[in-house]
């Protein structure tokens, strides 16, 4: 009864807190104009214009309502919570920016990085010295081993975290891509917290209902984009987890998508400027490149569905992987 009590009823509550709220959600953010904004260099896209956004509000008003009804018995779930909210308010405040101003800019790079900055500290603080979680990292393929970096895991929870959110963000391109790639990491995590009884079983089975309903409406094609609301909350929902679970370093085996997605935003630009005008990618994010052509040499590339599915498999087989790096 324990488990179906922390696993079963966070997933169903949160998926039909959801799936009520995204239908009513889409027509009032249609009648916003809080729609979508194409780059102009994906001529198979430019449809999607006006395709409302900003739907992660639906995913996350279900999970914090959800998990609320867990914090009394779940302490624990409280900073993570604190990091969907924390993340997700900046991806909205850059949302609302971008739906005002008709373009691509919303926040600038800086003021993100200041707002992330923060609510990571608040996070840091709350989770060591509130709940004692220690920022000793459990290594994978090495089943009892913990490494303990002493100083260096300050700046490096803020590398990882970053990293993190911002490659979830990144992600957020195709029809269903960052949906469906974090219900494989999500689960993953929430599989680890309910049999090591970590206390944050609930959020995390929360988030996977959510983002279940959301798919509905967001598989191709998309009725409703996440926007930054969406992507930058579940960027900071993985890392919170991570941390949580003492798990950052499993990142690098079932977040692989979101670790090469913004890795190849990075190289792209530094090549780009360091070559005055070259390119790696036919186009960064990477899902973008192989929509375009991938490595081919020519101009067909995968269709939506394909990049969208092949992304999902492999995250798939990606948190196998992570269940026997355990």
């Amino acid at each position: 009864m324990e488990i179906n009590f922390s696993f079963v009823m966070p997933v169903m509550i949160s998926f039909i807190i959801c799936a009520i709220l995204v239908p009513i959600v889409i027509p009032v953010l249609r009648k916003l104009k809080f729609s979508n904004t194409e780059r102009e260099e994906l001529e198979t896209h430019q449809k999607k214009a006006g395709t409302p956004s900003m739907g992660g509000l639906a995913i996350l008003v279900a999970v914090v309502l959800t998990s609320i009804l867990y914090m009394k018995d779940y302490p624990r779930i409280v900073p993570v919570v604190f990091m969907m909210v924390g993340f997700g308010l900046i991806g909205f405040l850059d949302d609302y920016l971008k739906a005002v101003l008709h373009s691509s800019d919303g926040l600038k790079a800086w003021q993100k990085l200041i707002l992330q900055f923060i609510v990571t500290t608040v996070f840091a603080y709350y989770m060591t010295h509130v709940l004692s979680v220690p920022l000793t990292l459990k290594v994978p393929f090495m089943p009892g081993t913990e490494l303990d970096l002493g100083w260096v895991a300050v700046p490096l929870m803020y590398f990882a975290v970053l990293g993190t959110v911002n490659g979830v963000n990144f992600t957020d391109g195709l029809d269903g891509l960052n949906t469906s790639v974090t219900i494989m990491v999500a689960t993953f995590f929430g599989v680890v917290a309910i049999f090591t009884k970590s206390g944050i079983e609930p959020v995390t089975c929360a988030v996977v209902g959510a983002l279940m309903a959301f798919l509905l409406f967001n598989v191709y094609p998309a009725k409703v984009f996440m926007g930054d609301t969406g992507s930058l909350a579940l960027g900071g929902f993985v890392a919170a987890t991570a941390y949580m679970l003492q798990m950052p370093l499993f990142i690098l085996i079932v977040g692989l998508v979101y670790l090469v997605e913004v890795l190849s935003v990075i190289l792209q630009v530094g090549y780009f400027k360091m070559t005055h005008g070259k390119r790696i990618f036919r186009m960064a994010p990477i899902h973008h490149h192989f929509e375009l052509g991938g490595f081919t040499g020519h101009g067909e590339g995968w269709s939506e569905t394909r990049v969208v599915a092949v992304f999902s498999v492999v995250t798939a087989l990606l948190c196998l992987v992570g269940f026997l790096a355990l």
